[in-house]
């Protein structure tokens, strides 16, 4: 029945084949199902949203379940989806201050129902088959700052957060020099042990490095009460995160946590108004430009291309499309395809069915909240998550026009701007507004699309009418 169904033998594969390249690909993207809950509460932060750590855990697992199996039952391709890193701290960061900022009673509600709209909207482009047009409409330079910003704005938060970068009154920021703190400690030691097996290519080495963090956190807070009290209460000690924030869960398996909290508690309406319409079309960009890059790398390494065409790309952005939608109602950020899908395929991974395996182990993973809860809620356990993965995120700029400054210039202003300006929505905006009035200024106005002057124009319109009355 596998064979038919998936069409194993036609793609050189087997049934075992594609659960082992599941498995694989399930362990490298697994550390959104700690960093997401984390993200979305603002546990991370330190500054709670409003939402349920566990809700959002057990919306992220069934969102990535139900989105990964779409993926693998209607469109059949090797390729799994979550909530997506970016677009989750652009959730926190822009979007729920948008709201809040419009006036929202429940800003987290508001951000959903934004969420919510864009994937209608997706799923309508997708439908049409408009995608080709928007996604020419911008450059690729622009697309490749856009992911590279993202990237060092998340490994800027990790930084922060595990608190290796703090705050200073004379110059912003600075470098924490009491490497000794508990804290420190923890974060290091998982940032080499991921970036350690990550060099060596070992699967699921984010996890990994997840793992002994958070191993090494649970031994440091049994054995603070057997030290010397003397310097147990030294303020390196005493004022860390682990002494104050970092509780051992009392098990390992427990049932998922309820939905109730965020299940259909989108503000859909909150979200139609004007203040709010550039947080849903940054949404539809970003999850319509992470969905192609990643459909076609993938595709391209799994030799799945035809003619330098996908084949059935309608059924993979519908399956996209779908989770995002899905995920608003359950109550979680934009979902995704995930290029850690590339790992998968480098295991033989080629149907469907390696899809449908990720699904039925995020479905598994629902059962280990408490483990979750405790790691997730600790930020130096999750931070070397996000220092990898935007240093992974970064190497897009190898793909940069640096020959030609019209391209060069708004795709710095974007790379630059969205750590800088601590909102991937600001430092889009630089960039998206430059753009067409460099390329004008270069002599090069029929590069423009007509697109690229309608973005630029709405975002312009929205900081001088909006924005600056905010």
């Amino acid at each position: 029945m596998l064979n038919r169904l998936f069409r194993l033998s036609e793609n050189g594969t087997t049934a075992r084949t594609e659960v082992v390249a599941g498995v694989t690909t399930f362990l490298t993207m697994s550390y959104i199902i700690f960093v997401q809950p984390a993200v979305l509460s603002g546990v991370m932060f330190g500054q709670p949203t409003g939402m349920d750590f566990g809700a959002v855990m057990t919306a992220t697992c069934v969102a990535a379940a139900l989105a990964s199996a779409i993926m693998g039952l209607y469109a059949r391709y090797p390729i799994a989806q979550a909530p997506g890193m970016g677009e989750n701290f652009f959730f926190v960061l822009t979007a729920v201050p948008a709201a809040a900022a419009a006036g929202a009673a429940v800003p987290w509600a508001t951000a959903l129902g934004a969420v919510f709209i864009s994937g209608v909207l997706f799923l309508v482009l997708s439908l049409v088959g408009v995608r080709e047009a928007v996604m020419n409409a911008i450059s690729p330079s622009m697309k490749h700052a856009i992911a590279a910003g993202i990237g060092l704005f998340i490994a800027f938060i990790g930084l922060q957060n595990a608190g290796l970068i703090v705050k200073d009154p004379g110059t912003a920021v600075r470098l924490n020099p009491h490497f000794a703190s508990p804290d420190l400690v923890v974060f290091f030691v998982g940032l080499l042990v991921a970036a350690g097996l990550h060099a060596r290519r070992v699967r699921g080495s984010i996890l990994w490095g997840i793992l002994v963090a958070g191993i090494l956190a649970i031994s440091l807070k049994l054995l603070l009460p057997h030290l010397d009290a003397e310097l147990v209460g030294t303020p390196l000690i005493a004022e860390s995160a682990l002494v104050n924030r970092f509780e051992i869960a009392d098990r390992v398996v427990d049932a998922p946590p309820s939905l109730a909290p965020t299940l259909l508690q989108m503000d859909v309406r909150g979200a139609l108004t004007l203040a709010m319409a550039p947080i849903v079309a940054i949404f539809l960009f970003m999850v319509f430009f992470d969905t192609v890059g990643t459909l076609v790398g993938v595709a391209q390494q799994a030799g799945l291309m035809r003619e330098g065409r996908l084949p059935r790309a309608r059924q993979a952005f519908v399956s996209a499309a779908v989770g995002t939608v899905a995920g608003a109602c359950l109550g979680t950020s934009t979902v995704t395809s995930y290029i850690e899908s590339a790992t998968g395929v480098e295991q033989g991974g080629r149907t469907g069915l390696t899809a449908l395996t990720v699904a039925a182990l995020f479905l598994v993973a629902l059962f280990f909240s408490p483990v979750v809860e405790m790691l997730g809620g600790y930020a130096p356990v999750t931070a070397p998550a996000l220092v990898l993965v935007g240093g992974m995120m970064l190497r897009n700029v190898q793909h940069l026009a640096w020959d030609d400054y019209t391209e060069l210039l708004p795709s710095f202003l974007v790379l630059l701007g969205i750590p800088l300006s601590y909102s991937i929505a600001d430092g889009l905006a630089l960039g998206f507004i430059a753009y067409p009035l460099l390329k004008v200024l270069g002599g090069r106005t029929r590069d423009v699309r007509w697109m690229s002057w309608l973005v630029a124009t709405l975002l312009l319109c929205y900081f001088v009418f909006v924005r600056s009355r905010i």
